[in-house]
C-alpha cells in the first residue's frame, strides 16, 4: 500500500502533510485556478476528509520509477456518490509536488463544489494562520 494512502485511509493528517512538498501544487476539480503551497494543499485535504464520507480507496496505479501515483477513490458528499483519482507526482526527495483531482459524475462534483465552499473560510484560516495574504477564493471556484 502506498504510504499515502495509508495516510488517508487512517486519517493522519500529520503523515499526509509530512508527504507534501513545500512548492506542492493543488489542482481541484471545482476551482478554475490551482492552489500553490503546502499549508493551503494540506488545509484543502483537511477540509475534504470533513466533507467525504465512506471514503475508499478501490485501485492503485503506480509509474514504473515510482514518481507518478494515481490512487481511484469512491465517497460520498451528502447522499450523493462520487468517483474520483488522485494523481500525484513525486519530486526527487518522495514528496508530492503536484497534486491533481478528478472526480465524476457532475452531479457529485456540483454537490463537491458546495460543501468545499462551505469550508472555504475555515480551511483559509487554517492555511493562512497570522499570514497577511493568502488566496482568495473569488473568482476560483
Amino acid at each position: 500500500m502506498h504510504p499515502f494512502r495509508a495516510a488517508v485511509e487512517n486519517r493522519d493528517h500529520a503523515a499526509i502533510e509530512d508527504l507534501l512538498a513545500e512548492d506542492v501544487v493543488f489542482t481541484s476539480p471545482v476551482a478554475f485556478r490551482p492552489y500553490p503551497g503546502k499549508a493551503i494543499t494540506a488545509a484543502i485535504l483537511r477540509g475534504v476528509m470533513r466533507v467525504f464520507t465512506d471514503f475508499t480507496y478501490v485501485r492503485e496505479i503506480g509509474s514504473d520509477d515510482g514518481r507518478d501515483h494515481a490512487l481511484v477513490f469512491t465517497a460520498k458528499v451528502g447522499d450523493m456518490e462520487i468517483n474520483g483519482c488522485d494523481f500525484l507526482h513525486f519530486d526527487e526527495e518522495g514528496r508530492i509536488d503536484d497534486f491533481m483531482v478528478m472526480v465524476r459524475p457532475l452531479s457529485a462534483a456540483q454537490a463537491l463544489s458546495a460543501a468545499m465552499g462551505a469550508q472555504f473560510d475555515r480551511i483559509k484560516a487554517e492555511a493562512f494562520a497570522g499570514a497577511d495574504t493568502g488566496p482568495s477564493a473569488e473568482g476560483e471556484r
